[in-house]
């Protein structure tokens, strides 16, 4: 360390006491000079490089060619966000409604996935849909409707294809100008799957046609292959396709499933058809009489007697009362309503952008036919502007489509794989490895979904994850209206208030003595004679 010393002479001093004051700086100076002690004593290590670039190239140095290295800190994010407070994640911006907090950066989370699809900086998506996997009761209804409901102040509609619980009937019933379409329970409504809906915009009239045509035959042989359990065979498809156009032909272009149904019995009555095509019609006609003599009768086979409505700001259609029929039955319903939705909703030319609610997402890939209705309808949810929101409990939920292995299943997995937008909430630990696996989630994420509180979510956009935490920000009445588990309340387990049993009613609790009784073992063992029975000979 080197020291700076100021001396200071005063004028007109001789040459002896100049002398004599500089000896007496010069003995001060040694004297405040530090004792040099060996490097040893010192307890510094020896150089590394001896000779000139040890310590003699300067007294009391070191030097040392090698530069020192220092490990680079390493702390969890928690901890460094201790050490920086105020270094947090940009998050997607303010652009979409508030769907949470962020509970890593402590600010506000705002979603849209239409403003992350048009974002071009690293933090936006090349898709619109959304994948939402969660076990019971981790918060998967509220958060959805949470999103959908607030988005309806930007201008975006909110279409429930399918509402298998009536739990979005009384969120439609809340907004003004919602739309719900009650199917069942005797109401008389109807809705063909059959629909051609309306032109879509920029198509010529060939494609316009072509794509009604294979929608259409698309619904017919997800319905009978559903039902079938099995693929349709060569002779069954054409006779299919062969009825679809007669039917067309004679109701000038509105067929309906009744239609279809005559038809095909046109065809297995003619015994004289080329290449066994009365022998085709036989299954398909049996699986499309339950539309329209069977248990589903009177909901789709004719045509519909209600219209969607495109200024609704949500248009749910309720469809509880046929899912208590059976897993079939509310798989074909789904199926047949999901059809005439998007027949209706496609239409680029009424510049609306919608969110498509799916529950049970599952079993709209039932079956190879609809598998691929299902991926095609993915694919052009960007063209059509709609954001499908696909439910699901856990990824088990997939392993009843198809057999193990087969191809159905394995197309089930990767369209859930593909869907770019993820919130995962609370998983069980049997998750685990389909997370890490089916959707490549990283080790720590599946291990901090496991312990995710309600409302609490993993949301992954594009190339980035957020914490976000839904009821943070939930207003009393959203919570209320969202609800989905107020039939299990604490009180069901808990009574606040202690109950005691009436003193006076304990009497009556207890059992009248016998009159007569013997105090002895044998009376004790006599049978009380109001127990006894007249024997009957």
């Amino acid at each position: 360390m080197t020291r700076h010393t100021a001396t200071f002479t005063p004028t007109g001093l001789t040459r002896r006491e100049q002398r004599d004051l500089k000896r007496e700086l010069a003995r001060s100076q040694r004297e405040q000079a530090p004792v040099r002690v060996a490097r040893k004593d010192r307890m510094l290590p020896e150089p590394v490089v001896p000779g000139p670039f040890g310590p003699g190239i300067m007294a009391g140095g070191y030097w040392n060619l090698q530069r020192a290295w220092i490990p680079a800190h390493q702390a969890t994010s928690q901890h460094i966000a201790g050490i920086y407070p105020f270094v947090a994640d940009t998050g997607l911006g303010h652009r979409g409604p508030i769907l949470g907090v962020d509970l890593n950066a402590d600010a506000l989370w705002h979603f849209s996935p239409w403003e992350a699809y048009v974002d071009d900086s690293e933090r936006g998506t090349f898709s619109t849909n959304i994948l939402v996997l969660g076990a019971y009761r981790g918060g998967k209804s509220a958060t959805v409707k949470t999103l959908v409901t607030r988005s309806i102040a930007f201008g975006h509609q909110v279409v429930v294809p399918s509402d298998p619980k009536g739990e979005w009937v009384t969120v439609a019933q809340a907004i003004p100008g919602g739309r719900v379409i009650r199917l069942g329970d005797g109401t008389g409504t109807r809705l063909n799957p059959l629909d051609r809906g309306p032109r879509r915009t920029g198509a010529s009239d060939e494609q316009h046609e072509q794509m009604v045509h294979q929608r259409r035959i698309g619904t017919l042989i997800a319905l009978i292959e559903m039902t079938l359990g099995s693929r349709l065979t060569a002779v069954e498809h054409a006779a299919i396709l062969d009825a679809l156009d007669r039917c067309i032909t004679a109701t000038s272009d509105q067929p309906t499933l009744r239609g279809v149904y005559e038809e095909l019995g046109h065809l297995a009555a003619d015994t004289t058809a080329e290449f066994g095509a009365a022998d085709g019609a036989i299954q398909p006609r049996f699986v499309l009489r339950r539309f329209v003599e069977g248990d589903l009768s009177g909901l789709f086979e004719d045509a519909s007697t209600v219209q969607f409505d495109q200024d609704a700001p949500i248009v749910v259609s309720d469809t509880s009362e046929l899912f208590a029929r059976g897993d079939l039955a509310a798989q074909l319903t789904q199926v047949c309503s999901t059809a005439w939705i998007q027949a209706v909703i496609s239409d680029r030319a009424a510049h609306r952008t919608r969110y498509v609610v799916r529950e049970e997402g599952w079993r709209d890939m039932t079956s190879l036919s609809s598998l691929q209705m299902f991926q095609q309808w993915l694919k052009l949810s960007r063209h059509y502007g709609i954001s499908n929101i696909v439910i699901l409990h856990k990824m088990g939920d997939l392993d009843a489509v198809g057999d193990d292995g087969s191809l159905e299943r394995s197309l089930a997995y990767s369209i859930v794989g593909d869907i770019e937008n993820k919130f995962i909430f609370r998983v069980n630990h049997q998750e685990q490895t389909a997370l890490r696996t089916r959707l490549n989630l990283p080790a720590p994420h599946v291990e901090m979904a496991r312990q995710l509180r309600k409302g609490q979510f993993l949301a992954y956009v594009g190339q980035y994850s957020y914490l976000v935490d839904c009821f943070a920000t939930s207003t009393p009445w959203e919570y209320e209206l969202f609800a989905t588990d107020d039939a299990v309340s604490p009180a069901d387990f808990d009574d606040p208030e202690r109950r005691l049993v009436d003193v006076d009613q304990l009497d009556t609790l207890w059992p009248d003595p016998i009159p007569d009784a013997d105090a002895g073992v044998e009376g004790w063992l006599t049978p009380d004679p109001r127990d006894a029975t007249p024997e009957h000979s």
